[in-house]
């Protein structure tokens, strides 16, 4: 039961994903808190059949689950919008775990206020990003919503502490083979990280991947993919349209096929610490690429230059949590008047782990002219206005020049 001088819980809404933590969290919420537990699962492309969450949950305890199909939500309306601005965090990493959470909290929000809960749970640890972007989420969906984050109030030390309660309270305990890193799936991507991969040395052992072939292993033949885009969004591949989910996910079998994809890196969590993350994000990175390339022939120069100059920071936004901050808001909003005229094809080769930009065009948007742009003979630009420009924009360095020599 709730402790002397805190309120009293009557019923959570808890993430919950069938595996030990959430399952042991279930458990322990009824135990410690004395309440009724709601437990919903979100459907975000785990790779996984989830059927049996709803009868597990129930032999757990809780009184209701919510098991919801969410794939097509999170493409178009998380992923999808990220895109556009061809966001990567530090560089490098595609956000995959960090742009689901929010979809996630907001439906969790839903429930909880459908089902009149007072409280919403997670099992995010206390050292980690996700309960910082769950919590955001919740918080702007109710600000008087009461967050339990039992890794923050419990006294479970070690997995073994948790197999333990488990095993003492008839909690089934997965059965699999064990392997020595944690993962994270949805539609985006999987992310490995923890146990022999705390070794920023240690190569990632090849059984360790998922949805991409070793390049070394992949077709000796490359393939083609055409990716066809209107206002900033992938609508089609070689002709066929998709919807934003079967679209993301026949790239991933595309570029898992060839090895694309995978990535190996340091990051730096919200929190403050290091973290070495390992990465397969096949779809997203012919996306990106492929996205790139239409943009080359349809935005203007000084939109894409500053575009890019505030992505960085729209990325840390995500990382860090902020997806329904005012501030992601209103860049989101710039970045998708960028975006209308983005409208085009980008031909792509993949080949032994490589995606590489063959061929763009635009029957619509294209600001490219091969009349100005070729090296024959032209009617449409004088060369000898050159000689002016150059000298106006050099002035302040020769003005430079000449305070240097009279030194």
């Amino acid at each position: 039961m709730a402790c002397a001088g805190e309120k009293e819980v009557k019923k959570v809404v808890l993430a919950y994903s069938g595996g030990l933590d959430t399952s042991i969290i279930l458990r322990w919420l009824i135990e410690r808190y004395g309440c009724e537990v709601i437990a919903f699962a979100a459907d975000v492309g785990q790779g996984e059949e989830l059927g049996h969450i709803p009868d597990k949950a129930a032999r757990t305890g809780a009184s209701k689950c919510f098991v919801e199909d969410l794939k097509e939500e999170f493409v178009r309306d998380f992923v999808f919008p990220m895109f556009r601005a061809n966001t990567l965090y530090e560089g490098r990493y595609f956000l995959g775990t960090s742009i689901a959470r929010p979809l996630i909290a907001k439906r969790q929000m839903e429930i909880a206020a459908a089902e009149g809960a007072d409280a919403v749970s997670h099992g995010a640890t206390g050292k980690g990003n996700d309960q910082v972007r769950f919590e955001l989420g919740y918080y702007y969906f109710d600000p008087s919503i009461r967050v339990i984050a039992p890794w923050r109030e419990w006294d479970f030390k070690s997995r073994e502490d948790l197999i333990d309660y488990a095993r003492k309270h008839g909690i089934e305990v997965p059965v699999s083979k064990k392997r020595p890193w944690s993962s994270d799936r949805n539609l985006l991507h999987i992310s490995f990280e923890g146990g022999i991969l705390e070794d920023p040395w240690a190569e990632p052992q090849e059984e360790m991947f998922v949805l991409s072939v070793s390049p070394e292993k992949a077709p000796d033949k490359p393939e083609y993919v055409e990716i066809a885009f209107e206002k900033g969004d992938a609508v089609a591949i070689n002709g066929e349209r998709l919807t934003p989910a079967a679209l993301l996910t026949k790239l991933n079998e595309l570029g898992g096929k060839h090895g694309v994809g995978r990535v190996d890196l340091l990051e730096n969590r919200f929190v403050g610490m290091k973290s070495r993350g390992v990465y397969e994000t096949p779809g997203g990175t012919i996306l990106e690429e492929a996205h790139r390339a239409v943009e080359s022939i349809t935005l203007d120069r000084e939109v894409v230059h500053l575009r890019d100059s505030l992505v960085p920071r729209y990325a840390e936004m995500i990382y860090n949590g902020f997806w329904f901050a005012p501030e992601r808001v209103m860049l989101q909003a710039l970045i998708d008047e960028t975006q209308q005229r983005v409208n085009g094809v980008a031909r792509v080769k993949l080949y032994k782990g490589s995606c590489k930009v063959v061929g763009r065009k635009s029957e619509t948007d294209s600001l490219y002219d091969p009349e100005f742009a070729t090296f024959e003979a032209d009617n449409v630009y004088n060369q000898a206005d050159a000689g002016g420009f150059i000298r106006i924009n050099a002035l302040r360095l020769r003005i430079q020049g000449l305070l240097a020599k009279q030194r």
